[in-house]
């Protein structure tokens, strides 16, 4: 798997991993912050999302794997990992099985608890949009907010609406593949010992993903760990809260 990236500045390598149905390009002004600050931002596509190829299988092991393989064909023997949501349990996945090339850990707004399902309604929304009919992607907003009614997380699909070489439309990321094992992307990431990578996990004080009973497995797994909630965010911490988000995170890579 030959993921798609992109490499801002130089100095010690920050990997980020975006998260469920978003690319690279959803954390390139939080990159270019953590270039400015002296390191080597890498934003990466994880498969079947952004321009990174689509594949028949999606689970946390793959995901892992691939960002491994990515790292030893860049010589990259060592690396921070960032993740969100989705992104962050593949960062969780890569720790656990290639602890030697995780220097320090940040998850943001996702815990290895397993979770109950909850993105019917957005895949229900997805499917009902007719790619081969619309006619311009004003169509399809009009289409997605009426199922959704959420303008934020209809902006948030369009930046992933991408067009053929006959000029219809398709999604960047593997909606079919996406669905089918959805329930791989749902999966707890259990260590077999306790990791004891110095690891930051932030979390959005508005958002449910990381519970009260989460912080406490969260304590039990990481023995060197930090737990810091941004009180202003949801779930899109670099999107509602970028500023206090780069100050946590800078404060942790830079001590």
């Amino acid at each position: 798997m030959t993921l798609n990236y992109k490499i801002l500045g130089q100095g010690f390598p920050v990997i980020i991993l975006h998260g469920l149905f978003g690319s690279l390009d959803n954390w390139l002004t939080f990159g270019k912050k953590i270039e400015d600050a002296g390191f080597m931002a890498i934003l990466i596509d994880q498969r079947d999302h952004g321009k990174s190829p689509h594949s028949d299988t999606f689970n946390y092991t793959l995901l892992a794997d691939d960002v491994y393989q990515f790292m030893m064909d860049h010589w990259i023997h060592e690396a921070i990992i960032i993740g969100h949501s989705m992104g962050g349990k593949t960062a969780m996945t890569l720790t656990k099985n290639y602890p030697e090339v995780v220097s320090k850990l940040i998850v943001i707004d996702i815990s290895p608890e397993k979770y109950a399902v909850g993105h019917s309604n957005e895949f229900d929304a997805l499917f009902s949009l007719d790619l081969d009919t619309i006619g311009s992607r004003k169509e399809a907003e009009i289409q997605l907010t009426d199922k959704l009614h959420q303008p934020d997380t209809v902006q948030f699909f369009l930046k992933n609406l991408g067009r053929n070489s006959d000029h219809t439309f398709a999604w960047k990321f593997n909606l079919p593949l996406l669905y089918k094992d959805y329930q791989n992307i749902l999966d707890a990431v259990v260590f077999e010992h306790t990791c004891d990578i110095p690891t930051l996990f932030v979390k959005g004080g508005k958002s449910p993903y990381i519970s009260k009973n989460a912080e406490i497995t969260i304590s039990q797994m990481f023995s060197q760990v930090e737990i810091i909630t941004i009180p202003s965010a949801g779930h899109w911490v670099h999107a509602d809260a970028l500023h206090e988000l780069l100050s946590v995170v800078l404060k942790f890579i830079q001590s």
